[in-house]
């Protein structure tokens, strides 16, 4: 079974899963290494991280020195295409025009989904993450708890491989035994903070990426994952085997021809195309989930974006993996007699309580770092160190003024120059006009590499003023009704920014730092706009009760048995982490829970 067109569709599925990115390819690997027969519908083209990535290009060969463009949004090495916050043909809207409700939303269409722009950050959710109601007396409580997800995270880590360090920390939960790859060593600006971080209570350790730093152990790892399944544990072995480790040459955003770096279609989607269980359908724009009279699902129409005509997919199962509004989105426009508002909406919470992370950032000059000896610091695109929460006493006595906390990533280090590497040297060096010659080549040699800074990402909890809705009046190029957003930050979270940027510049100033900008006064213009970390999830939570949640613990739809979410969609609040590595474990904890609901005949 391979890449098909949509006239070479087969009558019928077992399954199908609208999406290819994290979720999508997760259960994807999963349920066709045990043998079901799956088709995907993927809304992009095809894509080939191994021979269209940017990823040994100069920035002396990019047209335009690299600038943005309409398919390009974070420029011309970005692995994105057809991607970003806006996509010619497919608007969404905002509710209100003041700029703190408006939510900005990054769709991607291309093979992979988001898993080739992502930058492998892979927190595990800790105890205190899953129950937010009990600990903080907000939010709502998963209907799960950290225990049930545990086992799948060790899973996840082992296939996609993970470098990092266990720690010990509380409420970000070390892995088991064996499972993580070994961490980079720290950069110098890493070093230093970690040192100088001390002093305000900081700690500093090494980050947890979906980068190989040594080749998978393809002798021991299959027959973990795929126990009592020799197929599995071969066609695994033989795909872990054709992965590289790391060699530091660029940054993961540029993708990866080796496949050190984790996307899905270097883990998920190459093997489960090799178990002939898999169909993939690129250029599928899905439009609406079918419905028999009894209220199962029985299908997918979608639009055949190559020559604008509708088609059906005929399924037994349907998961909805398009990522977590886009879902939504799907869930609203599935409208029928049996659901008028909308598929599995009978609690009226589709579409509510969605949440991004809480993020703001300060940065720093520092003088100690200015003429350093030319040094190696090559590594994994990004940081290798980063700073975990710790201040659980201070939630638990309630004397910060928010629930939960936030972990800080890093920008330092003297690694491959950029386009805009000399911008703002005449500033540092004090002089107002342009440098050139003798001087700008001293200046640029004493300053490049002498910058500290850091983003916060913190807990959002879900609120009733942040939700969507389709929009009234306007429809995308292929017809469909489009989603309109409105976005609320609570007190929570404009205390938590306050924090962050008090923190962050007490952090730097101890590292011996020049902060700058100074802390803006007004709160607003601080924090990042909703969507920008790329991070929303919820608008179908799960919960214990029908009456206010979409999907019960197991993803699953409470209105249709055989309707699935595999995204980002279900989670009931967002933690301090970023969420793929948690949405990859909930959809192989669901996925294994589908193959049983399938086997008793349930579904």
């Amino acid at each position: 079974m391979p890449v098909i067109t949509s006239n070479t569709l087969k009558d019928t599925y077992d399954v199908i899963i609208v999406g290819s990115g994290a979720g999508g390819g997760q259960t994807a690997y999963t349920l066709t290494m045990e043998g079901v027969k799956v088709l995907m519908l993927e809304a992009g083209r095809s894509f080939d991280p191994a021979t269209e990535v940017a990823m040994f290009q100069l920035p002396s060969h990019a047209p335009l020195r690299g600038v943005s463009t309409p398919d390009k949004q974070y420029g011309f090495h970005d692995c994105s295409i057809n991607s970003g916050w806006n996509i010619p043909g497919e608007p969404y809207t905002n509710a209100s025009p003041e700029p703190e409700h408006q939510f900005r939303w990054w769709r991607q269409r291309m093979m992979g989904g988001r898993t080739n722009h992502w930058g492998r950050i892979s927190l595990r959710n800790g105890p205190y993450d899953f129950k937010p109601r009990t600990r903080f007396g907000a939010g709502f409580d998963w209907p799960i708890g950290y225990e049930d997800v545990a086992p799948y995270y060790d899973k996840v880590e082992m296939l996609v491989g993970v470098f990092g360090t266990n720690e010990g920390l509380e409420n970000s939960p070390d892995s088991s035994p064996g499972v993580l790859q070994p961490a980079p060593k720290l950069r110098v600006g890493e070093l230093y903070a970690q040192k100088h971080g001390q002093k305000v209570g900081a700690k500093i350790v090494p980050i947890h990426r979906a980068v190989l730093t040594k080749p998978q152990d393809a002798d021991t790892l299959p027959a973990k994952l795929h126990p009592k399944n020799a197929k599995a544990q071969r066609i695994l072995a033989e795909h872990m085997r054709m992965r590289a480790p790391c060699f530091w040459a660029t940054d993961c955003h540029r993708g990866c021809a080796i496949r050190a770096n984790y996307d899905s279609q270097t883990v998920h989607l190459r093997p489960a195309l090799a178990t002939e269980n898999l169909d993939i359908l690129p250029n599928a724009m899905a439009r609406e989930v079918t419905i028999d009279k009894q209220g199962k699902a029985t299908g997918v129409t979608f639009i055949d974006k190559t020559n604008g005509q509708e088609r059906h997919a005929a399924g037994r199962v349907v998961v909805l993996a398009a990522s977590s509004q886009e879902s939504v989105r799907l869930l609203l426009n599935s409208k029928s007699a049996l659901f008028p508002h909308g598929l599995a909406n009978s609690s009226g919470k589709v579409g509510k309580y969605i949440t991004d992370s809480v993020s703001s950032s300060v940065g720093a000059h520092i003088p100690a770092f200015e003429n350093m000896p030319v040094h190696n610091e090559d590594g994994a695109g990004g940081p290798h160190a980063y700073v975990p929460w710790t201040l659980h006493d201070q939630n638990r006595n309630g004397e910060l003024g928010f629930p939960g906390g936030y972990h800080l990533e890093f920008t330092t280090g003297r690694q491959m120059p950029s386009l805009t590497v000399v911008n703002g040297i005449d500033r540092l060096a004090g002089d107002g006009g342009v440098l050139y010659g003798k001087r700008l080549k001293e200046d640029a040699r004493r300053f490049y590499g002498c910058n500290l800074g850091f983003g916060a990402q913190g807990t959002m909890l879900p609120n009733d003023g942040t939700y969507c809705e389709l929009d009234p009046t306007l429809k995308d190029q292929w017809g469909i009704p489009v989603l309109r957003f409105h976005w609320k930050w609570t007190d929570f979270d404009l205390n938590q920014v306050r924090h962050q940027q008090k923190f962050i510049t007490e952090l730097l100033q101890a590292a011996g730092g020049k902060v700058s900008p100074k802390t803006e006064a007004d709160i607003f213009k601080t924090m990042k706009p909703g969507g920008s970390v790329i991070h929303e999830v919820g608008g179908a939570i799960m919960g214990e009760d029908r009456e206010t949640s979409v999907t019960n613990q197991w993803s699953q739809t409470w209105d249709v048995k055989n309707l699935f979410l595999a995204d980002g969609a279900p989670f009931a609040s967002t933690a301090d982490k970023n969420p793929t590595l948690t949405i990859m474990a909930l959809a192989w904890r669901m996925a294994d829970h589908l193959m049983d609901e399938l086997k008793k005949g349930n579904l």
